[in-house]
Parts: structure tokens; sequence; C-alpha cells
């Protein structure tokens, strides 16, 4: 995924893409940054995990831009969402993730809302970069509570 990202970069850079070649050096510093914390080179699991927690933070930005009158930046943090957005999976739907919260809580023969965290590590486990793993914890809680 590396590789991929860095020919894309590569290319942008040649097409005079300015936002996309920012964009991909963010993803890329940002990976970069996982491995020295991590003290090893991550593997694409580690990376999906890195692009998912930059699309989260910048739509907290959106929502700060926004309620804080510059739509200006919050348009550029959406390009930006859509730059890194093309290197993920597609994202479950909301009938998908109800589907897989039934699977995962019959799996775990969860009956309670204490059973909460066994339901989402096997969802974690099973759907890293495919889920919105905040809708899914709100699904567990109503389907357990």
């Amino acid at each position: 995924m590396r590789a991929k990202i860095n020919d894309d970069l590569k290319v942008a850079m040649k097409a005079g893409d300015k936002q996309r070649v920012a964009t991909l050096r963010l993803i890329n510093a940002a990976i970069q940054s996982a491995e020295i914390e991590a003290k090893k080179p991550i593997d694409d699991a580690g990376v999906l995990a890195v692009m998912t927690k930059m699309v989260k933070q910048r739509r907290d930005s959106i929502e700060q831009y926004t309620n804080g009158g510059r739509p200006d930046l919050a348009e550029t943090e959406q390009a930006e969402i859509a730059v890194i957005e093309a290197y993920l999976p597609k994202q479950m739907d909301e009938g998908e993730v109800k589907a897989a919260v039934d699977a995962a809580i019959k799996e775990t023969s969860a009956a309670s809302p204490k059973d909460m965290g066994k339901v989402m590590s096997v969802l974690k486990a099973k759907y890293a970069g495919k889920m919105d793993f905040q809708k899914a914890s709100a699904a567990v809680k109503a389907s357990l509570g």
C-alpha cells in the first residue's frame, strides 16, 4: 500500500496537483510517525488504521470549522478526506453494520451491555477499515441494551 501511495505521489507531483501532493505527503508523514512510535515498520492493516484515524480527525475539523464560520478550511479538509478515502476499503452501510453486529452478538453469545467489549473486539478483528466503529458501538448498545 505504501508503494502505491508513493507512486501516486510522484504522478501527482508531475501533474502539478498541489492538493493531492500535500495530502499524500501528510499520509506518508502519519505512516512514518506511526512506525517510529511502534519502533518497527507497520503492515497494511496498520496503514489502514492510520488513514482511518486521519479521516476521523478531518471530519472533526470540518465540524469545528463549519461551526466557527470557516467554510474555506472545511472545504480543504473535505478535499483531503476524498484523497485519503480513495485508499481505504469501501465503508459498510447501516444495513451491513447492523447485520455484522447481529452476527457478532450471536458468535459471542452476548446477552447484556457487559458483553459489549467481546462483541466490539470481534467486529474490529473482522471489519478493520471497513466499518465506522462509533456507529457499530451505538448499534451494539442498542441491540444489547
